[in-house]
């Protein structure tokens, strides 16, 4: 092998290396981390919570943006609040899903206009917008199954957090915008490339660019709505509905569950020789596992 093709094929195994290293242990994208400069920033404005409660008979988590007085829109403290909460999602092993909702009958409004007026300069708004990228980043890349459940307004950064799920329900009066261009901005949190690899380029341009309201009906010929629940938000029921609507999905002891998504996500975001060997790896942590020991010997013999 000549001294370029050595080169090359290093430099591919190092790369394919880092890569699943990162899908694996559900690192920042970014190298740089969040400099404490901007941790400080947003600690300065407190209001609101996240909160998540593990239901462990089932599996699933809820986390909740919990922020009423302000259509749920994100605090500085709120914003290093859900990192954390991400952060406990990574390392729960008997997890299967999790529903990320919003509290009173709306999904949330984006960012609180007080940080945002407080960290305008465009070095600190960098540094947020790194943040949160790195936040629903992870928890796109959560080894659980993701849903954002849309009851009322979904609004800019409210309208991105849904597109770091793996699936979105909306109720009959919901509604998603992304209203960035009227506040002279464009989507900071990633919700544009995510919303390209959802709805298409030509439908992302369309959605941002009109600051569409996207209603049930609109949202599920997009592709962006997977389901419409037949109910409106604050009617508290909707969130049993959620539930009903993910069981399909999590028939399945949790090791399987979590290896599924991995499999998926190396999938969507490896070149596809990698995605193919973290596939064979994830094979083999369920293969000869309990599981499937126990569903081998439910199945009859083959006469």
């Amino acid at each position: 092998m000549s001294v370029c093709g050595a080169a090359r094929c290093w430099w591919i195994q190092t790369r394919g290396a880092v890569s699943l290293r990162v899908l694996q242990q559900n690192r920042t994208v970014c190298t740089t981390g969040a400099p404490e400069s901007i941790r400080e920033k947003l600690q300065a404005f407190p209001g609101g919570s996240i909160d998540l409660q593990k239901r462990q008979e089932s599996g699933i988590a809820v986390l909740t943006v919990n922020n009423p007085a302000r259509m749920n829109a994100f605090s500085g403290c709120m914003m290093l609040e859900l990192e954390q909460r991400v952060h406990e999602l990574e390392s729960w092993t008997e997890g299967k899903a999790v529903i990320v909702k919003g509290a009173a009958g709306n999904f949330c409004s984006g960012s609180d206009l007080n940080a945002v007026r407080a960290i305008a300069n465009p070095q600190d708004g960098m540094r947020m917008c790194e943040f949160m990228q790195n936040t629903l980043t992870r928890l796109l890349r959560l080894p659980l199954i993701s849903m954002a459940l849309v009851e009322g307004r979904a609004l800019g950064g409210g309208a991105e957090l849904t597109t770091a799920c793996d699936f979105r329900l909306m109720t009959s009066n919901g509604v998603i915008q992304f209203v960035h261009k009227h506040m002279g901005l464009v989507p900071g949190w990633g919700g544009a490339a995510r919303l390209v690899g959802i709805v298409g380029s030509q439908n992302a341009l369309k959605l941002l660019s009109g600051a569409v309201k996207v209603d049930p009906d609109c949202g599920r010929q997009m592709g962006l709505v997977d389901e419409v629940l037949l109910c409106s938000s604050g009617e508290g029921e909707t969130l049993t509905h959620a539930e009903q609507w993910l069981r399909p999905f999590i028939k399945a002891p949790a090791p399987v569950i979590q290896a599924l998504k991995k499999v998926v996500v190396s999938g969507r975001e490896l070149p596809l020789e990698q995605a193919l060997k973290t596939e064979r790896n994830v094979f083999g942590t369920v293969w000869g596992g309990p599981a499937n020991l126990k569903a081998l010997a439910l199945k009859p013999k083959h006469k």
